[in-house]
């Protein structure tokens, strides 16, 4: 018996017991070709031989410096032109104003199985997945920091930026 063969007995022998949510024939079809490909993909072509683990190491660096609480840094927005234009002095690199605190799901138990629901952050709101805004820590005239929040179409911050700051020399 070939190893792909092991496979999809072990695949098969793993989902019998289960029943599908999905009563679409032609998607429960379509899910079974797939599996049975991706299985002789891995029985053909296997895992990548990754030894120097260099992506790796470059992202820890990355977020051991996204740690560091003094990191300095300056925040630029884009105008239409794709011209850089300075918004403010700022702490770190920001954050995606859909990052949540706690799990954007939880798991609940239905009939032999289990789906993921959303679950809300702390403060009881949903947050929305793909949102294109940015919280950024901006430091303000007395070098304090505070939270800015930057859309494509809206900055909106706690104290007054220095608009002067925006004009273009040339």
């Amino acid at each position: 018996m070939t190893t792909m063969h092991k496979v999809l007995m072990v695949m098969l022998m793993f989902t019998a017991g289960c029943r599908s949510l999905d009563s679409n024939p032609a998607e429960q079809e379509q899910q079974k070709i797939t599996a049975q490909l991706q299985a002789e993909a891995q029985a053909q072509v296997g895992m990548p031989d990754i030894t120097n683990w260099t992506e790796r190491r470059q992202f820890k660096d990355i977020l051991e410096l996204r740690d560091k609480p003094e990191l300095l840094t300056y925040t630029y927005i884009v105008n239409m032109y794709g011209e850089l234009l300075p918004l403010c002095q700022s702490i770190g690199y920001g954050l995606p104003y859909s990052v949540q605190y706690t799990s954007p799901q939880r798991e609940e138990r239905v009939y032999q199985g289990s789906i993921a629901m959303p679950q809300a952050d702390p403060n009881g709101l949903y947050m929305p997945q793909g949102l294109s805004a940015t919280w950024v820590l901006c430091m303000d005239q007395n070098g304090d920091t505070n939270p800015v929040y930057v859309e494509p179409e809206i900055i909106v911050s706690r104290f007054e930026l220095d608009f002067g700051a925006w004009e273009n020399p040339g």
